[in-house]
C-alpha cells in the first residue's frame, strides 16, 4: 500500500485521540490522527511524522498523520485504515477463489470472508479479523495499546464461526520493521488476553503479518502462523 502524497512534519502535541498539532513548513497545523489508540510511546514532542493530504472536500483538517519515527530510528505506520488495505493486497496474491471485505457475520462485521475451492464437497470457508499492532516492547509486538471491547466482541464471533465450520483467523499486521510476534497486552486489557486464550483453545488461528515500512508505504513481507 502506497501513499501518493506525503509530507514530513514535527509532532507537537495531541489534544485528543482524533487530532494532533504538528509543525509543517514553519507553521502549526492541526491534523487528523488515523489511529484512536494511545500511541504514547510514539507521538512524543519533536518526533518526525509524516502526513498525507487526501483532498476530501469539506474536511475540518487538511492532513492525516500516518507515520512516525520512534527514538530508535524505526518508522512506524500508525494508519489504522492501512491495515486492511495491505491485507487485502496480500490476500489477492493467495489462492483464494473469493475474497469479500467487510463481511457481515452474526452480530459483527468481520474484515474478510474468503473461500478456497477444492473441486468437490464445496469450498472451504474462512473468516479473518485484522488488527494493527503499533506497540513494541523489547522487540515484541503487543495488542491492544488501549482497551478494545470491539476487539473482544470480534474474537467471540470468530470462536462461534469456528464452531460453525469456518476456518477462523485473527491477523495482526505489525506496522514496523523487525518484529515477528504479537502478544496479548494483558496489562492494558485483561479481558482481551482472556478472549485470545479462549480462542486459541477453540482452534482460532493467529497470523502475524510482518511488514516493511517507509514514510509513504506499508508492505506485507511475510505471514507467520502462530
Amino acid at each position: 500500500m502506497k501513499y501518493h502524497n506525503i509530507a514530513c512534519a514535527s509532532f507537537l502535541r495531541r489534544p485528543n485521540r482524533f487530532i494532533a498539532e504538528v509543525e509543517l513548513n514553519g507553521r502549526v497545523e492541526t491534523v487528523h490522527v488515523k489511529n484512536t489508540g494511545r500511541c504514547k510511546e510514539l507521538l512524543l514532542p519533536g518526533s518526525e511524522v509524516w502526513l498525507t493530504e487526501p483532498g476530501t472536500p469539506g474536511r475540518k483538517t487538511r492532513y492525516d498523520l500516518v507515520a512516525v519515527r520512534k527514538g530508535n530510528g524505526i518508522i512506524y505506520n500508525i494508519d489504522s485504515q492501512a491495515v486492511n488495505a495491505v491485507v487485502k493486497e496480500w490476500l489477492a496474491a493467495q489462492d483464494y477463489s473469493k475474497v469479500v471485505p467487510e463481511y457481515s457475520y452474526g452480530g459483527s462485521r468481520i474484515d474478510f470472508y474468503m473461500e478456497r475451492d477444492h473441486g468437490d464437497g464445496g469450498p472451504e470457508r474462512y473468516l479473518m479479523e485484522v488488527k494493527g499492532c503499533t506497540l513494541e516492547i523489547g522487540g515484541v509486538g503487543y495488542f491492544p495499546d488501549a482497551p478494545t471491547e470491539r476487539g473482544v466482541k470480534h474474537i467471540r464471533e470468530l470462536i462461534r464461526a469456528g464452531e460453525a465450520g469456518y476456518h477462523a483467523v485473527i491477523g495482526f499486521v505489525i506496522q514496523m520493521d523487525g518484529v515477528t510476534e504479537v502478544r496479548a497486552n494483558r496489562a492494558t486489557h485483561p479481558e482481551f488476553a482472556d478472549a485470545m486464550e479462549e480462542a486459541r483453545k477453540a482452534g482460532v488461528k493467529a497470523v502475524f503479518f510482518t511488514c516493511h515500512v517507509e514514510p509513504d508505504e506499508l508492505t506485507v513481507t511475510r505471514a507467520i502462523e502462530a
